[in-house]
C-alpha cells in the first residue's frame, strides 16, 4: 500500500518535510513516525497507517508536500486503514492527477458551473488556494468551490471579501436571469496585483542567497495578511514596576526551588488577565464571515518567543484560573518546546490575547503587529530607572515601556487608552500574597 500525507487540521494543507526517520527496507509499526513535517510554525509527525516493510521513500527533506501526496510504499501492508483525522479532502487530494483543475483565474462562463458528477467530486478538491480556516469553513457551509474565486491578497489568497464579492457577482447574474456564473457586462475588473520584482543586488558587489524557510514563509504571510486586513493603532504607556521588581528578587530564591524562574512576565500575564476581564472587547474576535463579535469566556494568552527558526507563538490556556508558579513553570516549558521545535499544532491555537515580551532584548517602545484573528496584542519592553514626579517629589522609579496594539475596527480608541491605564494598574496591584508559595 502507498501512505500518504493525511489532512493535519483547519488550515493547514501543507509543509516541508524536515526529517525522514525511516529508510528503505526498514519495517515500520502502525502508528510510527515516518517524516516530521514543518507546518504552521510547528513540527508535526506523520505517522504510518500499517504494519509492513518500506518499499521505496517518495519524499526528501526540504521538499514541500500537500495533502494526498505520496510519502512511502510499503510491503505487506493489507487491510490498512486510513490515516487517524484523514478528511475526504485529503482524500480528493490524493486523486489521480487527470482529475485535478487549476484554481481557475479568470472569470467564468455559463458551461464552468455545470453540475455534473465529476465537477461536484472536484468541488471538495481546493487544497491549493491559499485561504485561512475561517474562509475555509465558511465555503464548507455553504457549498463554495473556492477555486472559482479570485483571491484578491498576495499570491492570490483568497480572504472573506473576496467571498462576499464573488456571491454578491452571482446574486446579481441571478437576478439578471442567469443560469450559471458570468462576468456581468461592464463590470469593473478586479485591480491587478503588482508583480513581485526580483533585483540583481550581486551587481554591486558580492552577495549570498539563502531559500527562506517554511516557517519564516508562513510568518511572512501571516504578518502580511495581519497588516493589510486590520487598520492597527498602538497606544504606549510607561508603567511603574519599581515595587514588583522588589517583589519577583524577593521570591526568585524560592521559586528556583520549585522549579520555575521568576521573570516579569508570569507578572505581566496576571495583570493582563485581570485588565481584559474588565474589557471584555479587549478578549474577542471578529467573525468577518457573519459580521459578529465573537466574546470569550476564557483567557489563553499567547506568548510571542524568540528561537533561531523564527517567531513562535504557544499559548499559556486558562491563565486566570492558574497560580504565579504554574505560569512560571508552564513558560519555562513551552519556551523549552519552542526552540527545541517540539511545538504541536495545537500548541499555538486558541489563543486569546499575545504578548510580545522584548525586555530580556533591551529594546524600548514598539509597535506589535496584532496577531489576528485576536484583536489587540501586549507589547513589553525593558526598564530603566527613571526620575518620575511621586505627589511633589522626584523619585528614580523603575519605568516599564509598554504598547497595546489594537484593531481598530472592534476598539476604539477611548477603549484602547481606557484598558492600558488599567493594565498599568493591575501591575500596581500585585501584592506579595499573589508571589507568596
Amino acid at each position: 500500500m502507498d501512505v500518504k500525507l493525511p489532512k493535519l487540521g483547519e488550515g493547514a494543507d501543507s509543509g516541508v518535510v524536515v526529517g525522514i526517520l525511516v529508510k528503505e527496507g526498514d519495517k515500520v509499526t502502525k502508528g510510527q513516525t515516518l517524516i516530521e513535517l514543518e507546518n504552521e510554525k510547528a513540527v508535526a509527525p506523520i505517522p504510518s497507517t500499517a504494519d509492513g516493510v518500506i518499499t521505496k521513500i517518495h519524499v526528501k527533506e526540504g521538499a514541500k508536500i500537500s495533502i494526498g501526496a505520496l510519502i512511502v510504499s510499503l510491503e505487506g501492508a493489507a487491510g490498512a486503514a486510513p490515516a487517524a483525522g484523514e478528511a475526504p479532502a485529503a482524500k480528493a487530494a490524493a486523486a489521480p492527477k487527470a482529475k485535478k483543475k487549476a484554481a481557475p483565474v479568470v472569470e467564468e462562463t455559463e458551461e464552468e458551473d455545470d453540475d455534473s458528477g465529476e465537477e461536484a467530486e472536484e468541488e471538495i478538491n481546493d487544497a491549493e488556494v491559499a485561504a485561512p480556516p475561517s474562509v475555509r469553513k465558511v465555503a464548507r457551509e455553504i457549498g463554495l468551490d473556492l477555486r472559482r474565486v479570485k483571491g484578491s491578497e498576495a499570491g492570490g489568497r483568497v480572504v472573506m471579501a473576496d467571498v462576499r464579492a464573488y456571491l454578491q457577482k452571482l446574486i446579481k447574474l441571478a437576478a439578471k436571469g442567469k443560469a450559471a456564473p458570468a462576468a456581468a457586462a461592464g463590470a469593473p475588473a478586479a485591480p491587478a496585483k503588482p508583480v513581485a520584482e526580483s533585483i540583481d543586488f550581486s551587481q554591486w558587489g558580492e552577495i549570498t542567497k539563502k531559500p527562506m524557510s517554511g516557517l519564516r514563509k508562513v510568518i511572512s504571510r501571516r504578518m502580511v495578511e495581519s497588516v493589510t486586513t486590520i487598520p492597527q493603532v498602538t497606544q504606549f504607556e510607561d508603567v511603574d514596576i519599581t515595587a514588583l521588581n522588589d517583589l519577583r528578587k524577593k521570591f526568585a530564591a524560592d521559586y528556583e526551588k520549585a522549579g520555575a524562574r521568576l521573570t516579569l512576565t508570569p507578572f505581566a500575564i496576571k495583570a493582563l488577565v485581570a485588565a481584559l476581564k474588565k474589557h471584555p472587547i479587549m478578549n474577542s474576535s471578529l467573525d468577518e464571515g457573519a459580521e459578529e463579535i465573537v466574546f470569550k469566556d476564557y483567557y489563553h494568552i499567547g506568548i510571542a518567543v524568540d528561537t533561531d527558526a523564527g517567531l513562535m507563538v504557544p499559548i499559556i490556556r486558562d491563565a486566570d484560573k492558574k497560580s504565579l508558579l504554574q505560569i512560571s513553570k508552564d513558560l519555562e516549558d513551552i519556551a523549552k518546546k519552542a526552540r527545541d521545535r517540539k511545538l504541536s499544532p495545537d500548541d499555538m491555537k486558541g489563543g486569546t490575547f499575545t504578548i510580545s515580551n522584548q525586555g530580556g532584548i533591551g529594546g524600548a517602545h514598539f509597535t506589535p503587529i496584532v496577531n489576528k484573528p485576536e484583536v489587540a496584542i501586549f507589547g513589553m519592553g525593558r526598564g530603566a530607572l527613571k526620575p518620575v514626579v511621586v505627589g511633589k517629589e522626584i523619585q528614580v522609579r523603575l519605568m516599564m515601556p509598554i504598547a497595546i496594539s489594537y484593531d481598530h475596527r472592534l476598539i476604539d480608541g477611548g477603549t484602547a487608552a481606557r484598558f492600558t491605564v488599567d493594565l498599568a494598574a493591575a501591575f500596581a496591584a500585585i501584592t506579595e500574597a499573589d508571589a507568596k508559595l
